[in-house]
């Protein structure tokens, strides 16, 4: 029994934690910026059901943390549900003064930048996140330089030979391998003009990177393009590079939209059907990768939780009502019309946006209990 307690107690505190981080970021956004606009926050909340603690501050907000802890929530005055759906009955017999707290008698431009403060908050996350592991314990940098050519790769196809030192991939500058890496990663099947230095001799290339299944640490299975080159420390000279201030900013910038533009191109090739929807995991898929990236350290799992708070920004930009992305695309209505949307386009488009949610959610867990099988 104890085995199996402290089994579960390393798989779930780790998932826990990466949650709660990005739960409590995305919502302070909105609770911050819904503040500044003057608007009456009722309520924020990590988690939903039934509460566990929680507390009273004094301008009569509710800080809760509740029993199922898979999102959040900040209700402003006004609200009917979590969701920011309006309430029909919620400023009823309520004064002028007082309502003018309500979150749908707010500007449309206050509305609106209190609704994408929370998804922005995800993405200055991980901007923070990316630079304060790697200010803190620096980056590991390695020098292009071939050691290894895999036989029938697409390395080996265009001519790349052991010592070729990498300098231009399409024109772009690559001064460490994982600059490469970097740009191989979103261009499967396209081809690449990359420059090399061979014995002092620039020679150009052209590599067409090819999708293969490859297998991390922990033997959980992906797709990625791949060129089919090696590089060991004795022909990169890997070290770790430490970063004044300024530079860990930007380094924490360029991760950032390294990964929101994987992200969207991820997205993008599974309505195109040239990525696989079995990719799309939900909680449990998140607990498992939480756990194993656990016994990497704690830097690992920070810089976990900033991958999962891109994933979740991005998510909530989505135009689908019930989403942060779906309130701004009705307020975008409400600009150009000079008025909000009907009652009734409104809730029907709360509906259906419930719907898909609900669907998403489902399809994500199908695709974890499968991963378990």
């Amino acid at each position: 029994m104890s085995s199996l307690w402290d089994t579960a107690l390393i798989k779930v505190i780790p998932f826990l934690f990466v949650l709660t981080v990005i739960v409590f970021f995305h919502e302070l956004g909105h609770y911050l910026i819904g503040r500044w606009s003057g608007i009456r926050i009722m309520a924020f909340s990590v988690g939903f059901g039934p509460e566990i603690v929680g507390f009273n501050d004094r301008r009569g907000t509710r800080w809760k943390l509740c029993a199922i802890p898979l999102g959040g929530y900040v209700k402003f005055f006004g609200d009917e549900n979590a969701a920011s759906v309006p309430s029909k009955t919620a400023l009823e017999g309520v004064s002028a003064e007082e309502s003018r707290g309500a979150f749908q008698n707010a500007t449309v431009g206050r509305r609106a930048a209190t609704v994408a403060a929370g998804p922005i908050a995800n993405f200055i996350l991980a901007i923070t996140i990316f630079a304060g592991t790697a200010y803190v314990g620096g980056i590991v940098v390695g020098d292009p330089v071939v050691s290894e050519v895999r036989p029938g790769s697409p390395a080996a196809t265009a001519g790349v030979q052991p010592g070729d030192r990498i300098l231009t991939a399409d024109g772009e500058k690559i001064e460490y391998f994982s600059d490469l890496q970097r740009y191989v990663s979103s261009r499967a099947g396209v081809p690449i003009r990359i420059e090399v230095n061979r014995s002092g001799t620039p020679t150009e290339l052209t590599v067409t990177p090819r999708e293969e299944t490859q297998t991390d640490g922990f033997g959980n299975e992906f797709k990625t393009p791949v060129i089919g080159i090696v590089a060991n420390a004795e022909s990169a000279s890997f070290r770790t590079q430490s970063l004044t201030l300024p530079q860990a900013f930007g380094y924490g910038l360029s991760q950032t939209w390294f990964v929101t533009e994987r992200t969207v191109a991820f997205i993008g090739g599974i309505f195109g059907g040239t990525q696989a929807s079995d990719q799309i995991g939900g909680p449990i898929r998140i607990a498992q990768v939480s756990s194993q990236v656990a016994t990497l350290g704690f830097a690992a799992l920070l810089n976990l939780a900033a991958l999962l708070s891109i994933s979740i920004g991005l998510l909530n930009l989505l135009p689908v009502p019930m989403l942060d992305g779906g309130h701004l695309l009705f307020y975008g209505f409400e600009a150009v019309r000079g008025k909000p949307l009907s009652d009734r386009v409104q809730e029907v488009g709360f509906r259906i946006g419930l719907a898909l949610v609900m669907l998403l959610m489902v399809f994500a867990f199908w695709n974890d209990l499968s991963s378990l099988t």
